[in-house]
């Protein structure tokens, strides 16, 4: 069986797509949520990350939400919230692996 030329394109996609590249996306997703965890309690964009929009959500499977990726994210690297109040230590922990 012959594979679409969408197909095709996908597969030489992912085999560009490195390992690497995941866990670094990772590593910005984590260090740029410490940095939101650190801000104050009144800041606006905290509030933002706070805000769950109202109304009928579409049909279909639901997209993950950025806070259920980062929880995902840090529960893989066993992290918490305390951890992100020392940004020197929250960095180490995102960096090892």
């Amino acid at each position: 069986m012959a594979l679409q030329p969408a197909e095709m394109r996908m597969v030489r996609w992912v085999e560009r797509l490195e390992l690497d590249d995941i866990r670094v996306l990772q590593q910005n997703r984590l260090q740029w949520h410490g940095h939101m965890l650190r801000k104050e309690d009144n800041d606006w964009v905290k509030k933002y990350m706070a805000y769950e929009v109202e109304g009928a959500k579409p049909r279909g499977i639901p997209k993950k939400t950025r806070t259920e990726i980062v929880e995902k994210d840090s529960q893989a690297r066993k992290l918490n919230k305390e951890n992100a109040m020392d940004c020197k230590r929250w960095r180490r922990q995102i960096r090892d692996d």
